[in-house]
């Protein structure tokens, strides 16, 4: 049976990761995951779907769980694949009742950001945001959930020691807000090394709790996404790349972000050389996929 799109792509953002981890014998006892759309595992609809939410109905959900259950996918999640390759259930929405999370739990939420609601309430387009679980919430959810994995500190950093933890992709809708509240792109630029200290803040946070091993992915490439090629359509052949039609200036944002991100994870890493830091490349495998979409099972592809 030919493997999925989705699963394909995983393989691509796995292989590097898992190489990394296997040549350091690592095994896991948990995941912890944290983000937005990309890892919510559900918790946006645990108390009742939104109208607005079309991803909480059919036909999402439908290629492998058969049933909508939150995710804005309709099979699995990265962090769901990265579960699986080292032996553990999927994590469970932190906001779920009657789960067990004594080996991982999502705290992931669909709109999540890096920044808090007071920075965009400043900049003018809090309206844009229509959640308040940004990456310090959904760590302060962590910190709740605590006392009910682990009680002693010394079984708390045994615990922890074996745990992995997933801190995003955060920075997307930092940069969708601002972006489709019409503020100029030269503008939102200025954000960013806002929105990765940001970021920094939350992985300091969670080695404080523990944490020793953390992937921190970066953006994707938000200049190939139908949603801004649709918006931003450009009657200029320039403002596009030419293999992959995707729209630069957009892009360029993206991996501004992931640079300036790469940059001060290694900072972190050499104040904590005890922890694991691990960058996380979604930009270039989602590249490979816009680029030779064949390869990953998609045929005449649209973007």
């Amino acid at each position: 049976m030919a493997s999925s799109p989705l699963a394909s792509l995983f393989s691509v953002l796995f292989f590097s990761f898992y190489l990394f981890t296997i040549s350091h014998c690592q095994d896991y006892n948990a995941i912890f995951s944290f983000g937005d759309s990309l890892s919510d595992a559900g918790n946006l609809v645990v108390n009742g779907v939104p109208k607005e939410l079309t991803t909480a109905r059919s036909p999402y959900g439908m290629t492998y769980f058969r049933k909508p259950t939150g995710r804005c996918s309709d099979g699995r999640l990265v962090v769901d694949f990265l579960a699986e390759k080292f032996g553990l259930p999927m994590p469970p929405p932190s906001k779920s009742k009657d789960s067990d999370f004594k080996k991982g739990a999502n705290f992931a939420i669909t709109g999540a950001t890096a920044q808090e609601y007071s920075f965009f309430k400043q900049i003018g387009v809090d309206q844009k945001i229509w959640n308040t679980g940004s990456i310090q919430t959904q760590i302060q959810w962590f910190e709740d959930l605590k006392p009910s994995l682990c009680s002693s500190e010394e079984e708390c950093e045994e615990y922890l020691s074996k745990a992995l933890f997933v801190v995003g992709e955060f920075g997307g809708n930092d940069y969708n807000a601002p972006i489709f509240s019409g503020i100029p792109l030269d503008q939102v630029k200025t954000y960013v090394p806002e929105v990765v200290k940001a970021l920094g803040r939350g992985v300091n946070r969670l080695i404080k709790l523990g944490a020793r091993d953390i992937v921190v992915p970066g953006v994707l490439p938000i200049g190939c996404f139908p949603l801004y090629l649709t918006l931003y359509n450009s009657s200029s052949q320039a403002d596009y790349n030419s293999r992959t039609g995707c729209l630069r200036k957009f892009n360029s944002l993206a991996s501004s972000h992931n640079m300036l991100l790469k940059r001060h994870l290694v900072k972190i890493q050499e104040k904590h050389p005890k922890t694991r830091i691990m960058y996380g490349d979604y930009f270039t495998p989602t590249m490979q996929f816009v680029t030779n979409p064949s390869d990953f099972g998609v045929g005449n592809p649209t973007v």
